[in-house]
């Protein structure tokens, strides 16, 4: 399972607007409301926002994962932010987020959900490859990277 089939370039967004959790979700989301096939922008945050209120989806090391689950959703979409700023997301460690990959799953893929999620941890625990996506300057560059180091694994 590679995180780039489910990920389009541009969904990507290299430089994030949003400076707190909830317009941060709101900027990565948008994206993803016509391949979640939803109704409106608001009923995609309220499933991001729901999940959010169960624990923080900021796993620390200036890393988000922020997620949930679609009825209508086929198959799984992942967009991409980065914040060189950084975000206080609420996270773990108490640090600023600068990466935020927001994964919308179908309703019935647990184990194929927790198996992304492990992939997208997996990725970024290398501190030279976070190093990469941050320094990267367009989308096609995060994409590229993100493609390179999807290929090892």
């Amino acid at each position: 399972m590679k995180i780039v089939d489910f990920l389009k370039e541009e969904w990507i967004l290299p430089d994030l607007r949003g400076t707190d959790k909830t317009s941060v979700l709101k900027e990565l989301s948008a994206p993803l409301v016509e391949p979640c096939r939803m109704k409106s922008h608001d009923d995609l945050l309220s499933i991001l926002a729901e999940r959010e209120r169960l624990e923080s989806t900021g796993i620390g090391g200036g890393l988000a994962i922020p997620h949930g689950r679609v009825k209508t959703l086929s198959d799984f979409a992942i967009a991409l932010g980065r914040s060189v700023k950084g975000v206080d997301f609420d996270s773990i460690d108490r640090k600023p987020t600068h990466l935020f990959f927001l994964v919308m799953a179908p309703e019935n893929s647990a184990a194929n959900n927790l198996k992304l999620l492990g992939r997208i941890v997996t990725l970024l625990k290398d501190a030279s490859f976070r190093k990469r996506l941050m320094e990267a300057k367009t989308q096609r560059e995060i994409f590229q990277a993100l493609s390179q180091e999807d290929e090892k694994y």
